[in-house]
C-alpha cells in the first residue's frame, strides 16, 4: 500500500543514511521499524503492568511476612480497644 508521510526533516535525513548503509530501500528500514514498534507495543498489551510490577516478584515472600505482621499489630491493637 502506498501513503504519503510527514516526516521531520532531521529524522527523515538520518533514517535516509541508515537506510543506504544497510543496502536497503528507505521503505523497507520505514516498514521494519514500524514492525518492530507494533511488535514491542502487542507486548506491552498483553500485561501493560508485568514490564514494571513482574519484575518484584521476589519480593512475595516479604510481602506476606510484612502482611503477617501487620495484622498481628493490629489484632494487638484491637484487644487493646476491646479491654
Amino acid at each position: 500500500m502506498k501513503t504519503t508521510l510527514e516526516i521531520p526533516d532531521a529524522i527523515f535525513r538520518r533514517a535516509k543514511t541508515v537506510a543506504a548503509a544497510r543496502g536497503i530501500p528507505f521503505r523497507a528500514l520505514v516498514s521494519e521499524a514500524l514492525a518492530d514498534k507494533l511488535r514491542a507495543q502487542g507486548d506491552n498489551d498483553k500485561k501493560p503492568w508485568m514490564k514494571t510490577f513482574g519484575g518484584l516478584r521476589h519480593l512475595h515472600k516479604e510481602t506476606t511476612r510484612i502482611n503477617r505482621i501487620i495484622e498481628e499489630e493490629f489484632d494487638q491493637i484491637e484487644a487493646e480497644d476491646k479491654g
